[in-house]
């Protein structure tokens, strides 16, 4: 199910939006969608279309051969290829679930099961979760209260997880060090989070309320025409959008340019992969590091998952696994 904006912007250039776009959403389907938000205790919402008892092994085991696929396809055109699943919400705020709703034992293990399936393959991966509880004990927000979405804190400490990574498996990148983006200002936004916005209804936005949003700003010194070929590039939905802040913090952090490009809406990392694959952007600088940014709850939905992702991004196993390999070369 979807991951939406704010804002609803795509790059290939990790810059940051200079404000808030509108949300593209009428208040007639958002009431009709109120049934899909979980309302927690003191407001915290939770998205409602993932399981909280449920895991589909079968679905993980799936998925995890078509990445393995993928990063072996990678690695014979020299591409290193990290995988970055972002655990759910609910792992860290299974308190304020409303009575009678809590996770099952598996559902509480599904993310660290979905870790064991990437490493028993041998794909490059960090343990976010790990990470992530590491900011809430520190006394952090990893996400937001009425918004799917994570904080800065969370995007920061997950991009710098990642370039340690990086680094580790890659040991020289391309480029010129220097060229990573400079990090701006840090500015608070007070507006209503997406799902508050988008699927409650106007009595129930209020009673959920505004909370203050923190981005930054884009430095004064880097070039939003910055052509530098990016060593390292992010394909993923809408958490690694340049307004969370996570591109930026993961170029500053391995002082390298990072291109990325994302999508909102319920389009899926499979459609996502394969549109920069098959675009000029990665024909025409093909990047050392792939990051392909995934999401736990739907991370065992394949390409082919009918009435989960968007029509135009179903295709069977086989067709998205062909396209995979010709967008690559083999």
């Amino acid at each position: 199910m979807p991951l939406f904006p704010p804002p609803l912007r795509r790059a290939y250039r990790a810059v940051i939006p200079t404000g808030l776009l509108a949300i593209a959403c009428s208040a007639a389907s958002a009431q009709q969608a109120s049934s899909i938000v979980i309302q927690g205790k003191d407001n915290w919402l939770f998205p409602g279309w993932g399981s909280l008892t449920q895991v589909d092994t079968r679905g993980i085991d799936a998925a995890t051969q078509l990445v393995r696929e993928t990063r072996d396809a990678l690695a014979a055109k020299g591409v290193h290829l990290e995988v970055l699943v972002l655990p759910d919400k609910t792992l860290f705020y299974q308190d304020k679930l409303p009575d009678g709703k809590a996770l099952s034992a598996d559902v509480k293990q599904r993310y660290q099961t979905i870790q064991a399936k990437l490493k028993q393959a041998g794909v490059a991966t960090i343990d976010d979760e790990a990470v992530l509880q590491g900011v809430k004990r520190g006394g952090q927000d990893v996400f937001y209260r009425t918004d799917q979405h994570w904080t800065q804190a969370a995007a920061d400490a997950t991009a710098d997880a990642l370039a340690q990574r990086i680094k580790q498996d890659v040991k020289t990148l391309s480029g010129k060090p220097g060229t990573g983006m400079a990090l701006g200002s840090v500015v608070n936004e007070r507006r209503y989070g997406d799902l508050a916005e988008l699927f409650l209804t106007p009595e129930q936005r209020k009673q959920a309320g505004r909370e203050t949003f923190t981005v930054r700003r884009q430095a004064e010194s880097q070039s939003l025409l910055d052509d530098t070929p990016a060593p390292v590039h992010v394909t993923g939905h809408s958490m690694v959008q340049p307004y969370f802040g996570f591109p930026q913090k993961l170029s500053n952090a391995l002082d390298r340019p990072v291109s990325v490009n994302w999508k909102p809406g319920n389009v899926g990392h499979w459609i996502m992969l394969l549109e920069y694959l098959e675009s000029p952007a990665y024909k025409q600088n093909r990047p050392q590091v792939l990051v392909w940014q995934m999401f736990e709850p739907t991370y065992a939905q394949g390409p082919d998952a009918k009435g989960l992702w968007d029509n135009a991004s179903i295709m069977s196993a086989d067709a998205w696994r062909g396209r995979m390999k010709a967008a690559i070369g083999q």
